[in-house]
């Protein structure tokens, strides 16, 4: 009887849970199925008699969970038998760091497109090791609110490599294209879209993700390289941790890496692979956030979101409320209280920012949508 009072207990506090969305930017909200999958996992993976948290990186069980993590990756992304998968640590943004130190090859410069708060820490890592080419002019302070058009662009003929960032998760501004950058290698950071949309890796020769918005918890980086990139000599002072190379030849087992975290991704992976894929979750992205965007577009002025449409974040929705600080602090306050939650802009752009990776469910955002209309009319003079 005891049994089955936990039982009830658990299953109602995982309903009670599902009362609360959060629209955190990361670690963001995951799959209910995900979670639950893993919790029946927990104490015995298949049979082993022991957690995945318990388990050896060098056991042929964490070979298995590894490999059909990576297979469904590949899966997910029609990733080519040319390009290497690694399941790294240290964040994306070790990567700023990770990628001149592998791909300068000796080179002087490297081209970067600065489109937002994380492509601009992505240029000054780099400062360290070359001299970035700003493809458009970087002017301090100013607001990120798109990028012009492609004919504008100033291109390095001589750079190492294009760096760009799909989507910046601060200032909600995504790319809707690939940029064309005729010969250069195209490296390219997806932390906050990764997995959201079918994506051609052949046009790329990296990829580069943090897990913790679209695909698992946070503590897993993955990088998606192409193999003859990874050849050549990296400067001598590079950490042994940060040589993409040796990472690949010892299959992202160097050291003991971040192993429950690549379960949860490898749970992810077979999740967005039974709802349909990348296709599906396109569509779920594009008519979750049509849903805020049309209350934006229609409030007259009440909510405002100054980026260019062309550029508008399917992921990261932000909006100022009539420019009023008060007002949204009361908004956050008020959306806490009915089970909406981090919906606080990030402190570097203030206003309000709705996270909404794949893990946020539909009826997370109609909720957002409707407290939205409600709480437009409840401060809306006539």
């Amino acid at each position: 009887m005891g049994t089955v009072l936990k039982l009830n207990r658990m299953e109602q506090a995982q309903g009670e849970a599902r009362s609360l969305y959060s629209f955190s930017a990361g670690p963001s909200i995951m799959p209910r199925e995900v979670l639950r999958k893993a919790q029946a996992e927990f104490l015995d993976w298949h049979g082993t008699g022991v957690s995945v948290l318990e388990m050896s990186h060098r056991s042929k069980e964490w070979d298995s969970i590894q490999a059909k993590a990576e297979e469904d990756l590949r899966k997910l992304l029609n990733i080519p038998k040319n390009y290497k998968v690694l399941f790294l640590q240290g964040g994306a943004t070790l990567q700023f760091a990770c990628i001149p130190l592998n791909l300068l090859h000796g080179k002087k410069t490297a081209n970067y497109l600065v489109s937002g708060s994380w492509s601009v820490k992505a240029r000054e890592e780099a400062q360290k090791y070359c001299t970035p080419n700003d493809v458009i002019p970087v002017v301090k302070g100013k607001k990120f609110l798109g990028v012009p058009d492609q004919s504008t662009w100033n291109l390095a003929p001589e750079s190492a490599y294009f760096y760009y960032c799909d989507n910046e998760t601060v200032d909600g501004v995504e790319f809707q294209y690939v940029p064309e950058v005729k010969d250069q290698i195209l490296v390219c950071d997806m932390s906050s879209n990764f997995c959201s949309r079918p994506v051609d890796v052949t046009k790329y020769g990296l990829i580069y993700a943090g897990a913790q918005k679209n695909i698992g918890p946070a503590g897993v980086t993955v990088v998606i390289v192409r193999e003859d990139l990874l050849v050549g000599e990296v400067p001598p002072f590079t950490p042994t941790m940060c040589n993409l190379k040796v990472q690949a030849d010892n299959n992202s087992l160097y050291n003991t890496g971040p192993t429950y975290g690549i379960y949860l991704c490898g749970l992810y992976f077979e999740y967005l692979l039974e709802k349909g894929g990348l296709e599906f979750w396109a569509k779920q992205s594009e008519e979750k956030s049509k849903l805020l965007y049309d209350v934006i577009d229609g409030s007259n002025g009440f909510y405002s979101n100054n980026i260019d449409k062309a550029f508008r974040s399917r992921m990261n929705v932000v909006f100022r409320i009539k420019d009023n600080e008060d007002l949204e602090n009361q908004f956050v306050a008020e959306a806490k209280k009915i089970g909406l939650v981090e919906l606080k802009g990030h402190r570097m752009v203030g206003g309000c920012r709705a996270s909404i990776y794949n893990g946020m469910p539909m009826e997370g955002v109609i909720k957002l949508r409707d407290f939205m209309l409600a709480f437009q009319q409840k401060h809306t003079t006539a």
